[in-house]
Parts: structure tokens; C-alpha cells; sequence
């Protein structure tokens, strides 16, 4: 059965690699609803946040697939229950209506939006919520003139993680790059002198 799948990828940041991502995607015919793109809490490890909706199995795979990029380090998916996530979403609209109807005020507050530019012809309120939550601020904002509405990608934090950086400790422990294998021979030569 087809849900909504956050599908997160620790990378090194490289040229490219995101449209070698997104080719995996385009094969498969598989839409992506939303894909956002940050540095991560490790230095020089970015991180692609992608939204899809599939089944389990595909998402599975696709995150198989992904892994296989060489500058991939980890490719993680989870459900909507198991993530804590937020979207960014800005609405323009006439500043007279803003400025005529507090009922429109008392609106935007309701929905913990605020302004972020107020000009003679428009005002931009900024709201950060569930997709639900700034979906419903448009439909509450339409009948007093909404000029323009955006909305960003999505962020999100895996609940029962403890970090991505402790997970990295582990790998590198587990299969060490050509530098942690080079340091331990020369820890274990070393020793070997001190004899």
C-alpha cells in the first residue's frame, strides 16, 4: 500500500550528485514531492531530505539504489510517525485588506503567522507548520485577496535517532577508510618497536 515515505541521504557534498539521485527517481517513474538539500551536523556531510509516496518495498530498493552512489555514506526512509517535521510557507497579500479587517489579523495570528515585509501594496506573512497547517491558512486567506503563496520543503529530524555523526563513528569502526587502516598499522607497528 502506498503511504507518504521521508527518505533521508547522508552524502558527501559533490557536484552532480544530486541529478545522479534524481536520475534514479526519473527511472522508476517515481515522483518526488518534495526534496530539500542542507549541510548536516558532521562537517563536510550534507543531507537530502526527499518526500515520496510508494510502497515500502519500492522505497526500500530506491534507498538500496542510492547507497550504491559512491559519495552516498547512508540512505535511512521512515514514516510520517517517525519523524518530526515542518515545512516554511510565505503568503502575500494586500496590505489595505490587512490593514482594513482585524478579523484578518486575529486570522494570522491564530495560525502563528507573522509579518516578515509590509509595503503601501502588499504585506508577506511568514508560517512554519505540517503541510496540512499552511494548507489550511491559504484556504482561510483566499477570500481576503491572496496574491502569491510558497511553500518550502520539507525538514525533518528522525525521532528515534541518535545522530547521524555516531552512526559514521561506527561505520568507519567497522569498515575503516584507507586513513583509519593506515593509523592503526602504524599504531600496531609502532607498538611493536616499543617492545
Amino acid at each position: 500500500m502506498k503511504q507518504e515515505y521521508t527518505i533521508t541521504v547522508y552524502t558527501e557534498n559533490q557536484i552532480g550528485l544530486l541529478n545522479r539521485i534524481a536520475i534514479i527517481f526519473t527511472r522508476r517513474k517515481i515522483n518526488i514531492d518534495s526534496l530539500n538539500t542542507s549541510p548536516s551536523e558532521v562537517d563536510s556531510v550534507h543531507r537530502f531530505t526527499i518526500v515520496i509516496n510508494e510502497t515500502e518495498e519500492v522505497v526500500r530498493k530506491l534507498c538500496r539504489q542510492i547507497e550504491k552512489q559512491v559519495e552516498v555514506l547512508k540512505a535511512y526512509y521512515n514514516t510520517n510517525d517517525e519523524i518530526l517535521w515542518q515545512e516554511m510557507a510565505l503568503y502575500k497579500v494586500p496590505t489595505e485588506i490587512i490593514a482594513e479587517k482585524v478579523k484578518v489579523e486575529r486570522l494570522l495570528r491564530e495560525y502563528g503567522a507573522r509579518a516578515v515585509v509590509i509595503r503601501k501594496d502588499y504585506t508577506v506573512f511568514e508560517t512554519t507548520g505540517q503541510r496540512e497547517e499552511t494548507e489550511a491558512l491559504i484556504k482561510a486567506l483566499e477570500p481576503y485577496g491572496l496574491i502569491e503563496f510558497v511553500r518550502s520543503a520539507r525538514i525533518a529530524i528522525i525521532k528515534e535517532s541518535h545522530g547521524f555523526h555516531e552512526k559514521l563513528k561506527e561505520f568507519e569502526q567497522a569498515q575503516p577508510g584507507e586513513d583509519v587502516a593506515e593509523n592503526e598499522y602504524l599504531s600496531k607497528q609502532a607498538e611493536v618497536f616499543t617492545m
